[in-house]
């Protein structure tokens, strides 16, 4: 598989530190059984790509950020574990990642189509989809889009790539293999848009000068905790886990932390 790692193992101390508002009450203790299912390596090793809020970004004070990152750190704080922090170009690589055993925790979009290959808890976060646009274009509103001639780019094996290829009648999909490549195929006009939530489009746009956000919006992606298949002995555990920073606040210290926009009321299940 071809991906970016980095391992960063950190002291208990210093990813209790990562999260402002984070917890001053110790967590409940897990079970064995728990922590086993949970970080099976006595590590628990999350897997992110760089460049999306929900993931992985630099903050304003140039440290690594992203609701994956931090809840991440507050779940090995929970068990009482390090972390190793795994990097991949795209989150399929990530999700693939998992399948096979390589990566115990990430934050992404809970579809169903993956909830077949990995657990998911509860959705946390909802963000509106949409689309990216550079600086002159001529298009106003994700109405727009579904034009003959109109390119628009997707990241390689994502759930944008499946959904917006079945979904039009015209417009044709260009997967990209790194939101980088993205950005740079935005830049020479070589796409037209390009389509995510759009969490990720305000981070990308604030690299591309005169770059727009769309008005509107395509769909909603709703991004929980995912765990690999056959962890579930700590599944009960990971529930309370996803139900306490949602409702202590270190969810929404996570999301301010990466400058996550675009956010839309969380569904529930």
């Amino acid at each position: 598989m071809n991906m970016l790692r980095r391992t960063w193992f950190t002291g208990l101390l210093a990813a209790a530190a990562l999260l402002a508002g984070c917890a001053v009450t110790p967590p409940p203790a897990p079970t064995p059984q728990a922590r086993a299912a949970l970080a099976p390596d006595g590590k628990l090793r999350v897997g992110v790509y760089s460049g999306s809020p929900t993931s992985m970004v630099t903050d304003k004070n140039g440290k690594p950020a992203g609701v994956a990152y931090d809840l991440g750190h507050e779940l090995a704080r929970w068990l009482g574990v390090k972390v190793e922090l795994i990097e991949y170009k795209r989150v399929a690589e990530v999700i693939e990642a998992m399948k096979i055993g390589e990566v115990d925790f990430t934050f992404t979009n809970a579809t169903d189509a993956r909830a077949r290959d990995v657990n998911f808890t509860l959705p946390l976060v909802s963000l509106e989809l949409g689309y990216l646009v550079p600086a002159g274009s001529s298009l106003q509103s994700a109405s727009e889009i579904d034009r003959a001639g109109i390119q628009v780019g997707v990241s390689q094996g994502s759930t944008s790539q499946g959904v917006l290829t079945r979904t039009y009648k015209q417009a044709q999909v260009v997967p990209q293999p790194t939101l980088k490549a993205a950005a740079e195929q935005l830049t020479a006009r070589k796409i037209d848009a390009f389509a995510t939530n759009k969490g990720i489009l305000y981070e990308m746009a604030d690299g591309l000068p005169g770059a727009r956000v769309l008005d509107g919006r395509w769909g909603l992606e709703n991004l929980a905790i995912a765990t690999p298949k056959g962890r579930e002995a700590g599944l009960s555990y990971l529930s309370s886990f996803a139900l306490t920073v949602r409702r202590d606040g270190t969810l929404q210290s996570a999301i301010a932390r990466a400058g996550l926009r675009g956010t839309a009321e969380p569904a529930t299940r």
